[in-house]
């Protein structure tokens, strides 16, 4: 059968509409920059930080990982405790991240002002001092309340584990944090800030990643600033962020080098 003029040429522009998909590199795997790349960004944006929390989790990631860029962060955060005017802070408290022996009375404990430090110091010291007789009802007002809160409960979860604690938590209290911390990524996982990225890093701390909606990933890889590093509050127009850049490397590392264990978050004992 003879086809119209007007038929054949409608006919003409479907193949060669077809042939340009069929030839044409896909869109959204060349959209999506390299993992790899990603981090070495990452860590170059952190290399040198001389914020006292991140050259924590630098070490943290240097023991999980082997990042020989941060092999320097714990003694640089020591130099950094010995020049403090006062006789103690917070950073004295939180060093027992990477050393584990690190002397601490309970009393200093008591000292500790910010809602979400008492979460995590008192899990930090739970094997020494034991946990308060209201810890429990502090963990469920805490979970109750959502965002950082959550997220820091989550992560007092982590060190009670390592540290044999465990016991400690009501039946189906852990499970009931990793499914709420979830919720925070996958209500809207097309969301990158420093909550998300927060939740998500924490979640593969624990080795729950396959919690998380997977197309979050793409979105971390593509919010990534020139400078390696990423935002608070994408919104904000303030720039890359130390404590969110933390974040996206722990995640990414965890998504790049997946294991059935992994280095435990503390340090463990000197023998």
């Amino acid at each position: 059968m003879k086809l119209s003029n007007s038929r054949a040429l409608v006919l003409a522009l479907c193949i060669i509409a077809l042939c340009s998909l069929l030839l044409a590199p896909p869109l959204l795997a060349s959209s999506v920059p390299d993992m790899q790349i990603t981090i070495t960004n990452a860590i170059s944006y952190l290399e040198n930080s001389d914020e006292a929390y991140a050259l924590l989790w630098l070490d943290v990631m240097y023991r999980r990982f082997g990042i020989e860029e941060f092999a320097t962060a714990l003694p640089r955060y020591d130099q950094m405790l010995s020049e403090q005017t006062t006789q103690w802070s917070i950073f004295d408290v939180f060093r027992r991240i990477s050393v584990y022996d690190t002397p601490m009375q309970a009393s200093v404990l008591d000292d500790v002002v910010a809602p979400t430090d008492i979460i995590i110091s008192y899990a930090l010291y739970c094997d020494r001092y034991g946990l308060p007789s209201e810890y429990s009802t502090l963990l469920d007002d805490a979970v109750n309340q959502g965002g950082y809160y959550l997220t820091h409960v989550l992560l007092a979860c982590i060190w009670i584990q390592e540290n044999g604690f465990e016991s400690a938590l009501p039946h189906g209290f852990i499970d009931h944090v990793y499914s709420a911390t979830a919720v925070i990524i996958n209500r809207n996982p097309m969301v990158v800030n420093d909550l998300t990225l927060e939740a998500a890093a924490f979640l593969h701390l624990v080795g729950q990643g396959e919690r998380i909606n997977p197309s979050f990933l793409n979105r971390v890889l593509a919010s990534q600033n020139d400078d390696g590093g990423w935002e608070k509050d994408p919104n904000g127009y303030d720039g890359s962020y130390w404590h969110s850049t933390i974040l996206g490397l722990l995640f990414l590392l965890h998504v790049k080098a997946p294991a059935d264990s992994y280095p435990p978050v503390l340090a463990t004992p000197a023998q």
